[in-house]
């Protein structure tokens, strides 16, 4: 595709096309002091929504010079403890974790307008813990968990495919197999916030930020 072409794709797009997304009207002064009640009552309100995999969210972190990284993974979990998600603590962004224990998540739920981001910083928990997570899992995420090498140069697809298949068959015959260097990682926020879209682009920002007396709110400009 040509670079011209790319550009007259991208200003055919819309954003929050009628019929396909909602805008609900948001007043801030509503929100509970908290931020973990509102993200339980906006995801729950995703979810009734159609939203395709409102459990997915961007993860950035940083690597050892300091350059940022980003990819989806899949939230695990919201509670008092942090906002949860795994991988291999061999990972790349298991790495970037254990030189920068600091990371921003983001949330995008499309069919309403609606973003959520969070950032904090991130401990693991412990292996008897990281070994429950996976094991409430399905198969198919224990097979991939013990394919192993996560980030690693592979060979060729062959390679990948002989490796899965070991993995496949040792999930099934033994479903609480372990996987050494698989980490449950807890975010804890120190900032939230919460966007809701307007059709005016007069967009609602409202964030979090905690301090040595609790939470406190203030309003962005879009």
């Amino acid at each position: 595709m040509a670079a011209t072409d790319l550009h007259e794709l991208l200003r055919s797009l819309r954003v929050w096309a009628p019929g396909v997304t909602e805008l609900p009207a948001f007043d801030p002064d509503t929100a509970p002091p908290t931020p973990l009640p509102f993200f339980t009552r906006w995801f729950a309100e995703a979810v009734a929504a159609g939203q395709h995999e409102p459990h997915t969210m961007s993860l950035a972190t940083t690597d050892e010079d300091g350059h940022p990284d980003v990819r989806i993974v899949m939230l695990h979990g919201a509670d008092a403890e942090g906002w949860a998600f795994a991988t291999h603590a061999t990972s790349r962004k298991g790495g970037h974790l254990s030189v920068h224990p600091y990371a921003a998540l983001a949330f995008y739920w499309p069919v309403l307008g609606r973003q959520v981001r969070v950032r904090g910083p991130v401990t693991s928990a412990p292996s008897e813990e990281s070994q429950a997570d996976l094991q409430a899992r399905s198969t198919g995420a224990l097979a991939a968990a013990l394919t192993g090498r996560q980030s690693e140069v592979l060979g060729s697809v062959e390679e990948l495919r002989e490796a899965s298949e070991a993995a496949w068959d040792r999930a099934r015959n033994n479903p609480t197999a372990p996987s050494p260097t698989w980490t449950l990682y807890r975010l804890d926020p120190k900032e939230v916030e919460f966007f809701q879209g307007d059709p005016d682009r007069r967009h609602v920002r409202l964030l979090y930020r905690h301090g040595a007396e609790g939470w406190m709110r203030e309003l962005l400009w879009p």
